[in-house]
C-alpha cells in the first residue's frame, strides 16, 4: 500500500544551485510536490553554465550560456516554478570568488524570500565539482548570517543509489573530486522523494523527466547513449540530510528542560520528517565502463 508523501511542512522552499540542470537532477521532483500543494518555490542559478560543452567552437560561451538560461526556464515550467534568480557568476570560476558578495546576495535573499525550507548541495558537491562545492559554501554561510532561518537540507547521494547505480556512475565519471565520492547513510535522511510512488503511475517521475529533458543541450547525449528506460530511472529517488546534525536522544528531565527552552524546531531545521516511500529496487541494465562515453557528449548530468 503507497500513500502520497506529505509535502506541507515543506513550507516556502528556496533552492540554491550553480548551474542550470542542477535543480532538475537533484530537486525537480521536490519542487514539483510542493508546487501542486500550492507552496511557494524559489530557484537561484549562480551562474549560467556556460562552459557546459565539449565542443566550445560550435558553442562559444555566450551562445551556450545564453541557451541554457532559455532551457532553465522552460524547464521550471514544467515544475510551475516562476520565481527564479541568477547571481550572474563565471562558470568553473566560483571557488575563485571573493564570498563576500555571493553571501551577501543570498542573505537578502533569503530575508527576503523568508524560506521555511533550503536545499543546496551539501559540502562535497555531490559530484566534487568546486562550483557545486562553493555554492554549499555560500549558502551555509548566508544561513548562519540570516540567523538559520528556516532549516538547510543538503541534497546527498546514499548508500542505496551508491549500490543500485555506482557502475553507471564510475562509467560516467561522475565523481570528479579528489578522494572517494561522499555517500549518506540513509537513516541520516531527513526528507526523501521517491518519484516511482509519490504519485500514481510514476506521474512525477514522468514530470521529472520532462524537466531534465527540458535541458537539452545537456540531457540529450546521456538519453541516447543510456536509454530512455535507465536514464528516467537514474535520479528517481531524491534524497537530503539535514545541515544541522541530529542530537543524541536526551533523557527525560533534558527534554522537560529544552520544552521549558522552548526553541523553535521549524525555524531552526530540526525536528523534521522522514518522508520515505517504500520501494524495491529497480531492475534495470545499466552500461559498463567498457561501452565508453558517446562520441560527443555535453558534459554529463551535474557536471556543469
Amino acid at each position: 500500500m503507497t500513500r502520497f508523501p506529505s509535502i506541507t511542512n515543506i513550507g516556502t522552499l528556496l533552492g540554491v544551485w550553480a548551474h542550470p540542470d542542477d535543480e532538475a537532477y537533484l530537486s525537480a521532483g521536490l519542487m514539483a510536490l510542493a508546487r501542486s500543494a500550492g507552496q511557494r518555490v524559489v530557484v537561484v542559478t549562480a551562474t549560467n553554465g556556460e562552459l557546459g560543452t565539449n565542443d566550445p567552437v560550435a558553442w562559444p560561451p555566450g551562445r551556450l550560456g545564453a541557451l541554457r538560461r532559455h532551457e532553465l526556464a522552460a524547464s521550471l515550467a514544467a515544475l510551475g516554478v516562476t520565481e527564479h534568480h541568477l547571481l550572474g557568476y563565471a562558470d568553473g570560476g566560483c571557488a575563485a570568488v571573493a564570498p563576500d558578495r555571493p553571501v551577501r546576495q543570498l542573505v537578502e535573499l533569503i530575508r527576503a524570500i523568508q524560506p521555511d525550507t533550503i536545499v543546496t548541495f551539501g559540502p562535497d558537491g555531490i559530484t566534487g565539482h568546486p562550483d557545486h562545492q562553493t555554492v554549499s559554501a555560500w549558502t551555509t554561510a548566508a544561513w548562519e548570517a540570516s540567523g538559520r532561518m528556516g532549516r538547510l537540507w543538503y541534497s546527498a547521494t546514499t548508500t542505496r543509489h551508491r549500490d543500485e547505480w555506482g557502475a553507471l556512475n564510475n562509467s560516467l565519471g561522475v565523481w570528479m573530486g579528489d578522494g572517494e565520492p561522499v555517500y549518506a547513510d540513509p537513516a541520516d535522511v531527513v526528507f526523501e522523494v521517491d518519484c516511482t510512488t509519490a504519485l500514481p503511475d510514476e506521474a512525477l517521475l514522468d514530470r521529472k523527466l520532462v524537466a531534465l529533458r527540458a535541458h537539452a543541450s545537456q540531457t540529450n547525449p546521456l538519453i541516447e547513449m543510456l536509454g530512455l528506460h535507465v536514464y528516467r530511472r537514474w535520479h528517481e529517488i531524491e534524497s537530503f540530510v539535514s545541515a544541522v546534525p541530529a542530537e543524541p536522544a536526551r533523557e527525560p528531565a533534558d527534554r522537560e528542560a529544552a520544552a521549558v527552552a522552548g526553541r523553535d524546531e521549524h525555524r531552526s531545521g530540526a525536528g523534521t520528517d522522514v518522508l520515505t516511500l517504500p520501494r524495491q529496487p529497480s531492475q534495470v541494465a545499466v552500461p559498463s565502463a567498457s561501452e565508453g562515453l558517446p562520441a560527443e557528449p555535453t558534459r554529463l548530468g551535474l557536471a556543469a
